[in-house]
């Protein structure tokens, strides 16, 4: 089994900026894609960005040039830069990670991290 440790999140003004970090422990060597998703009051659940163990990069549309996702597979952790805030960037944000026997499900999940965006 894989844990999913979120931190960072935060309130902060629009424009402003926030690093999420998410620490992975359990059975490290089975996991192939880590991410993150989120989902804002209301809405569902939404993708945000992810990084394959290869080092290929996927970002939704919606924050494409603002977030950056970074992966550090010496210390088994994930970073979300997020720049350019906004007030509908509010959200719980999640850390998430896919394992080598099924590369397209996401089957490890953190328990979320607030992020505020005031206006």
């Amino acid at each position: 089994q894989v844990q999913l440790v979120e931190s960072g999140g935060d309130l902060v003004q629009a424009g402003g900026s926030l690093t999420l970090s998410c620490a992975a422990s359990g059975t490290i060597w089975s996991i192939n894609r880590m991410g993150w998703h989120r989902q804002a009051p209301g809405k569902q659940r939404e993708f945000v960005a992810s990084i394959s163990d290869g080092g290929r990069l996927d970002v939704a549309d919606s924050v494409k040039g603002r977030f950056t996702i970074s992966r550090d597979k010496a210390k088994n952790t994930v970073q979300l830069q997020m720049d350019s805030l906004k007030p509908e960037d509010t959200a719980i944000y999640y850390c998430a990670a896919t394992s080598r026997a099924t590369p397209s499900t996401y089957s490890y999940w953190g328990q979320g991290t607030q992020v505020t965006v005031s206006s």
